[in-house]
């Protein structure tokens, strides 16, 4: 008689990347505004707060230090990088632009199954008004499918280094009712798409874009003055 087959062997878990954890913690915190710009920071107290050792932590500030998000200057040591107003200014200004380029491309080549996914996400927002990480993880895969729709890849190329530069900013999706009017600039976009548009789907987009560059501005006059933040909340993940 034949002998069963063995069972498949039991392989041990992967240990855990503290240094990628720790990275992920303290650029979520930046981003949702518990560590404020121009905050002062020191490995022992990410750590303490993270709730790893500071090797790892160590390794995380080097990768947000080489990212722009952490800076580190020899009177004050290591802040929360602070973007001066001529910085945001030009972000939002090739923003503009190129999610404007992308829209009047995307309502020539994209398909409808591109606008239903993106339709699907949209009608998603008001669920995550409340939860800011949700709502800006929606909103990333918002923009990131109509930079797909669009069907250009040296356009794509370039929105994608804007956006990575921009989700390092802290989200203002759930401040001063923002969330509310981006939703329904959405909404604008991608009623325009679905005509066929490209005039009036480049002008919602930029329109969106220039609406996020005067809540980032204003938000960057009230970070100038603001001298505290929150501490880090451990969190078991997104």
């Amino acid at each position: 008689m034949d002998l069963p087959p063995a069972p498949p062997p039991v392989l041990p878990h992967a240990p855990r990347d503290l240094g990628q954890e720790a990275y992920d913690r303290i650029r979520d915190a930046v981003r949702e505004g518990l560590l404020a710009p121009g905050l002062r920071l020191t490995e022992t107290d990410l750590a303490a707060r993270v709730g790893v050792s500071r090797t790892p932590v160590r390794q995380a500030i080097a990768r947000l230090e080489a990212e722009g998000l952490l800076t580190r200057d020899p009177r004050r040591g290591l802040t929360v990088t602070r973007p001066d107003h001529q910085q945001v200014v030009e972000l939002y200004v090739m923003r503009e632009i190129l999610e404007g380029a992308a829209a009047r491309l995307a309502a020539q080549h994209a398909t409808e199954t591109e606008f239903d996914a993106m339709a699907e996400l949209i009608e998603a927002e008001p669920g995550a008004f409340a939860d800011a990480a949700a709502l800006s993880e929606l909103n990333q895969r918002i923009h990131g499918m109509l930079y797909l729709a669009a069907h250009n890849r040296y356009l794509l190329r370039s929105l994608e280094q804007i956006s990575a530069t921009i989700a390092l900013l802290p989200t203002l999706l759930t401040q001063g009712g923002r969330a509310a009017e981006a939703h329904a600039e959405h909404r604008a976009i991608l009623a325009a798409l679905r005509r066929r548009d490209g005039d009036a789907a480049e002008e919602a987009a930029r329109g969106h874009a220039r609406a996020a560059q005067r809540h980032r501005l204003a938000w960057l006059g009230r970070a100038v003055a603001m001298p505290v933040a929150a501490p880090v909340a451990r969190r078991e993940g997104r």
